[in-house]
């Protein structure tokens, strides 16, 4: 073989896929394993109002839903959570354009300053290929270092790309062109797709090709819709797991019909157009029962920093949906551990007691 075939084989495949080259043939070193400093992964982004993590840093998922049973409003309440913990994101969206999508996030109590520094949107109009598109792409995520990318319409993703929704091959080909190049950024990168339209038949998947479920490394989610959004209305859909290959997030759910688990309902407040209120609450087989005690715990750590303080003081300082800090108060009140007149002080220290 000659030095000029030699170096032809050492090269990636010049296929139109993302360029990144790395020699994966060879044994892994598996040092970290054996000697006991290796730890699985677990979801620490975005998170349900008890603290729990939606998604896994450098891992693939899926939430697929129907039409407005809203799986965008899901992805938006992770893209508060990160914005909030002064975390980068970026939003590849594939069906719609800024004005409706930004319009949301204020609508949900997003600060201008940070949607501009911190939220990075792509429309694209074209496939990622391997020359400008890919350098863009690849410039944001190495400079911004997001944690998590949400990619929203997978469907009309892989049709811009010349590929087949339905075909097996070609759902795998689309994951080695994007979402991974996504995850080895270390972003956890989420995928908004569609449902097949027969209840009955939909199962696990989501539509199309087996493949878009089978090659998940992180989870997949199913949102089912209970009551309609709306402005002025309260909706609420259920959050149910179909995938969860890390395995860390089944033990914070409760087992459902057909080989999944409930993982909490995704509640979204419109007080108006302008002003809506979106919560990922967790499951709890009777309603009544539910008591917010990581609400109640940094409660109970704010009151011990500050000392006492009113209710409204309270709610600026601890974040979370208004009524369900209240409720929090109120329970600590009944317990005895926070003083019922105002300004509110700790009486004894928050054991986590349920």
């Amino acid at each position: 073989m000659s030095i000029a075939q030699l170096e032809m084989w050492d090269q990636p495949p010049d296929d139109g896929e993302p360029d990144s080259y790395r020699r994966t043939w060879q044994p892994v070193d598996l040092t970290d394993v054996l000697d006991g400093r290796w730890e699985p992964s677990t979801p620490t982004v975005g998170r349900r109002t008890d603290g729990v993590g939606l998604f896994y840093p450098g891992k693939s998922h899926t939430v697929s839903s129907e039409s407005e049973a809203g799986k965008t409003w899901f992805a938006l309440a992770a893209v508060l959570d990160e914005i909030a913990a002064d975390h980068h994101v970026v939003y590849l969206d594939f069906e719609d354009d800024a004005g409706p999508l930004v319009g949301r996030l204020l609508a949900l109590g997003a600060q201008r300053e940070r949607l501009r520094e911190q939220f990075h949107y792509i429309r694209p109009e074209g496939p990622v290929g391997a020359g400008i598109n890919l350098d863009d792409l690849e410039s944001v995520l190495n400079r911004h270092s997001p944690t998590l990318a949400i990619l929203d319409g997978i469907t009309e993703a892989m049709t811009l790309h010349g590929l087949n929704p339905l075909d097996n091959a070609d759902a795998a080909k689309f994951g080695r062109m994007l979402p991974r190049r996504i995850t080895d950024s270390g972003a956890a990168c989420a995928s908004l797709d569609h449902v097949t339209k027969s209840a009955e038949n939909r199962g696990r998947y989501s539509i199309g090709a087996v493949h878009k479920l089978n090659a998940l490394d992180g989870a997949a989610y199913v949102l089912e819709s209970r009551t309609p959004f709306g402005v002025g209305l309260t909706g609420r859909s259920t959050i149910r797991i179909a995938k969860d290959r890390p395995g860390q997030l089944r033990r914070h759910a409760l087992p459902s019909s057909g080989n999944l688990h409930w993982f909490g309902d995704l509640v979204l407040t419109s007080h108006s157009e302008n002003f809506t209120e979106v919560e990922i609450e967790a499951p709890s087989e009777r309603v009544e029962d539910f008591r917010p005690t990581v609400l109640m715990g940094r409660i109970c750590d704010v009151l011990a920093d500050k000392g006492p303080l009113s209710q409204a003081k309270i709610e600026a300082l601890v974040k979370g949906k208004a009524a369900t800090i209240r409720q929090a108060r109120h329970l600590l009140e009944i317990d005895g551990y926070v003083s019922e007149a105002s300004p509110h002080q700790l009486l004894k220290p928050w054991s986590g007691d349920h």
